[in-house]
């Protein structure tokens, strides 16, 4: 059995997220304590459990202490990936994206195509954006053999939630291929979305995608911003984001979501100094993608390699899991992170 403390590093609902993911893959029975002991309240909450019912129904599994609020978990994953079409809702503004990221790896490695449809919340803090998603992760996992493609069916945001995404899943052919980049490059696009859902009278579209080209054109930059004025969703919310394409085939984006005081030219601002940050420091991905890679890299047959703009908690809490629960080995030197995968296969 598998101990795992999620009280180290991040000690965040994502290592408990990905252990049972990848629990769920290899077939391997979890035990985890110490679940979110830094998070406010500590604990399950409803979109940490949604996702691990979401991984034990893949798998036909077992879970002891499932339930709001418990620190504890123990989990033994059934022996077959079951794939098909799913809907989960997540019952809160919870992140669907996250949601995804905990099933994903489970349901590449299944025999047939998979569907999902999650309800919750697309754009919010310390989750995923569904733009990051859509545009940076999934295009590159298709470099490494993996092909999901996400749809946006209604924005959704804190603290109604209940928008809609669908994702589709289409199951590896082979082993995954490894990940290498070194070099940043020279940026050849650089476009971006500028969402706002009931907000077109007070221009926030226009004003964060302003706010943000203004920084950028002072570095020399011009973006291309696709205004997306949408009456779908439950709420009123916005949410802004970038990408930087290079001719060496990174993708570096930048995203922020909007909150109840937090101006439309504050989102614009963060967004461009965030970008901006992690281009400066030659990355070869983003902030984010950093950390997202780590699992798929640690599965791939061979070594995967690329530059992160700096260390942080989510990077060390995914290079240990990969190395406890999958035998991955990992190295970093400087900003410079190897991973040396195990070349997964189911049978």
């Amino acid at each position: 059995m598998i101990e795992i403390d999620g009280s180290l590093y991040s000690g965040s609902g994502t290592i408990l997220r990905y252990a049972v993911g990848l629990c769920a893959l290899l077939g391997k029975e979890l035990h985890i304590k110490n679940i979110r002991a830094k998070g406010k309240p500590p604990g399950l909450r409803p979109q940490h459990l949604k996702s691990i019912l979401a991984c034990n129904e893949l798998v036909e599994g077992e879970i002891e202490h499932a339930e709001i609020g418990s620190s504890i978990l123990t989990f033994k994953p059934g022996k077959n990936i079951k794939t098909g079409e799913y809907q989960w809702d997540i019952g809160t503004a919870g992140s669907t994206t996250m949601c995804c990221m905990t099933v994903s790896p489970v349901l590449c490695f299944g025999k047939g195509p998979s569907k999902l449809k999650i309800s919750g919340g697309l754009f919010q803090d310390f989750a995923p954006s569904a733009f990051h998603m859509e545009q940076v992760l999934f295009p590159q996992l298709k470099k490494m053999g993996i092909e999901v493609d996400l749809k946006i069916i209604r924005p959704g945001y804190v603290p109604e939630g209940k928008g809609i995404i669908e994702v589709e899943v289409q199951p590896v052919r082979d082993k995954l291929k490894p990940i290498s980049k070194v070099l940043q490059g020279k940026i050849i696009e650089l476009s971006g979305i500028s969402l706002c859902s009931h907000l077109e009278k007070g221009r926030v579209s226009e004003r964060m995608a302003e706010s943000c080209n203004y920084l950028l054109k002072q570095r020399g930059y011009e973006i291309k911003f696709n205004l997306w004025y949408d009456d779908s969703a439950l709420q009123k919310g916005a949410a802004l984001f970038v990408c930087a394409k290079t001719d060496t085939g990174c993708l570096i984006g930048s995203d922020m979501a909007g909150k109840i005081g937090r101006s439309s030219e504050e989102i614009g601002r963060y967004v461009a100094y965030t970008l901006l940050e992690d281009l400066d420091s030659k990355a070869t991905a983003d902030r984010f993608l950093s950390d997202q890679l780590i699992i798929y890299a640690a599965l791939a047959e061979g070594v995967s390699e690329y530059i992160i703009p700096r260390m942080t908690d989510h990077i060390k809490s995914n290079l240990w899991l990969v190395e406890e629960i999958i035998g991955a080995k990992t190295n970093v030197s400087g900003n410079h992170l190897k991973i040396e995968g195990v070349g997964f296969k189911i049978g």
